[in-house]
């Protein structure tokens, strides 16, 4: 075998969960995730817009050349600069199986506690793991892909701290506004504002990483990242497809999940170092590959 094509063949099935006696397994979700990371793809590459695999996304390409096979979900980042006109390429060029959400488009949206946008799939139903915030946008839950603005850091441990304590003042609010059904529009303005005069403030800063408007990164010793360890975005193989995700794609996923992160070779085979008893999905709770409802557990 050889060494560098041995990767991608760890295919163990991960239930989900069971529908009519038909169990609806990881796999099953990918593939249909994979349908809308196509049309992303599609409408970045005509329209110019760089894009990344990140996260869990960005290991499976270092360790599977594609999904990590417990992962249900993919994510994407966007930088700041081209945040809007990314919006304007979905609206004017997303296919009509797919619609968007985003607080620029529907005031509904969380600023916190989620990305900065789903792209999701019509005719199709998914339920987070989400304690804190669920989604309030009227066109649906459909399954999806996260989107996620990849901002500017400062430099200057002080000023970035004093940024994300900000929206940290500002998450209670919103959270407990929320879920009394109250849209807490002006605090998801004051965040969203904050976030993109700070990125925009350092735009020469060699540091990046995700939006400050995720409250608890810092929480979770998330990483800042080196920009030139990001930026240009480069492409690589993802089950089967060319999709972009960091310039050096390896060091980062070490810097975000530790160096023990990636597989180790035994002399005959990878081996995943993550424990077997961690491998497995997380972020959802019900799905409906096939209508736009729950159809309950049976």
């Amino acid at each position: 075998m050889n060494k560098k094509d041995d990767r991608i063949l760890e295919r163990e099935e991960y239930v989900i969960c069971e529908k009519n006696g038909e169990k609806i397994t990881v796999r099953d979700l990918q593939m249909e995730v994979l349908t809308v990371m196509d049309e992303i793809h599609r409408v970045c590459t005509k329209n110019k817009i760089p894009y990344a695999l990140i996260a869990g996304s960005a290991l499976g390409i270092v360790n599977y050349k594609g999904f990590i096979p417990w992962d249900d979900d993919i994510d994407v980042c966007v930088e700041r600069k081209d945040w809007p006109k990314f919006i304007e390429a979905l609206k004017k060029d997303l296919s009509d199986d797919f619609y968007f959400q985003c607080f620029e488009t529907d005031k509904r949206f969380n600023t916190i506690a989620g990305p900065s946008m789903k792209i999701r799939k019509k005719n199709t139903f998914i339920e987070e793991t989400n304690f804190l915030l669920k989604n309030r946008c009227k066109s649906g839950d459909g399954i999806f892909v996260d989107i996620i603005i990849y901002d500017n850091m400062s430099e200057n441990k002080f000023i970035d701290e004093l940024n994300r304590t900000a929206i940290k003042i500002a998450m209670p609010f919103i959270v407990l506004l929320d879920n009394l059904h109250i849209n807490p529009i002006p605090f998801k303005k004051f965040t969203s504002w904050i976030s993109k005069r700070y990125s925009n403030k350092h735009k020469n800063s060699k540091l990046v990483s995700q939006t400050i408007s995720y409250p608890w990164v810092k929480f979770l010793h998330e990483p800042v990242f080196q920009r030139e360890d990001v930026y240009p975005f480069r492409e690589y193989e993802f089950e089967g497809r060319k999709f972009y995700s960091y310039n050096n794609v390896e060091k980062v996923v070490k810097q975000w999940y530790g160096p023990n992160c990636v597989k180790k070779w035994d002399g005959k085979k990878w081996v995943e170092t993550l424990a077997p008893e961690k491998r497995k999905p997380k972020h959802t709770v019900d799905l409906n590959l096939h209508g736009s409802e729950s159809i309950g557990e049976k």
